[in-house]
């Protein structure tokens, strides 16, 4: 016969007394899980952290590393600079540079005898002021490189014409513009009573006085030139045609 144990469940001791379960375990089960997540987390986070530093630190050494071999290399880049500023103002200069001792053997062979200078300026560019040259005339302001500021006398307003075109023949003239030329005015000639002093020579009725700027156009401008359009040119009497302003006189002593 099986024997049947009448006690209740509840009230029953020693090995046949049923387990006991609840809510309470599965809570603690619960709290220990999300304190090994927490701890895991924790520990990522450090890691991460430190492997961040271990980088800002290597890079902060090569930063440094980096600046001393600039320093270093600082005064060979200074030499290089000064080296490439000297080269680019001597070939400024080269490029600047004019010829004017050709200009004026050229001008010594082509001048006419009918023709003499009692001034001579030249200048490299405009706005250039000379110790006893000539006043900058208008066509000279308006001429941006080299020219030549000539003032002299002629017999004639064909003569001065003769002479512009003459001028043209030195190599490197672009154009040639007459400031002014004209005749003795009265009637007569002779510069005692001139206001022009030493430089007048028209000493005949005949004798025209001139102003004549030439200029070199196409020379290379020095960097200090000033930069300007250039004006129109008035050019003198075509040879066989009277001046505007005088009156055709025969020639005589």
């Amino acid at each position: 016969m099986r024997p049947i144990n009448l006690i209740p469940a509840e009230e029953r001791r020693g090995d046949n007394a049923p387990l006991r379960s609840g809510p309470l375990a599965y809570i603690l089960l619960g709290a220990l899980v999300l304190i090994l997540i927490g701890v895991s987390a924790v520990v990522l986070t450090n890691n991460q952290i430190s492997e961040r530093k271990a980088e800002v630190e290597k890079l902060e050494r090569e930063d440094a590393a980096a600046k001393a071999k600039a320093e270093r290399l600082v005064a060979y880049t200074q030499f290089r600079d000064l080296a490439e500023q000297r080269v680019t103002t001597v070939a400024e200069l080269a490029d600047s540079r004019f010829d004017w001792e050709r200009v004026m053997r050229e001008l010594s062979l082509i001048l006419p005898s009918d023709v003499w200078l009692v001034g001579l300026t030249a200048t490299a560019a405009p706005g250039i002021s000379i110790e006893g040259g000539a006043a900058e005339s208008a066509l000279r302001a308006a001429a941006p490189g080299p020219a030549l500021e000539l003032e002299g006398c002629a017999t004639g307003q064909e003569a001065v014409a003769r002479f512009v075109t003459t001028l043209k023949d030195i190599d490197g003239i672009t154009r040639v513009g007459v400031e002014n030329s004209e005749l003795p005015t009265g009637g007569g000639g002779g510069g005692g009573g001139s206001d022009d002093g030493g430089d007048e020579c028209r000493t005949r009725n005949f004798i025209s006085k001139f102003q004549i700027v030439a200029s070199f156009d196409a020379a290379p401008i020095s960097p200090s030139a000033t930069e300007g359009e250039a004006a129109p040119v008035t050019t003198a009497p075509a040879e066989g045609e009277e001046s505007d302003d005088s009156e055709e006189e025969e020639e005589g002593s």
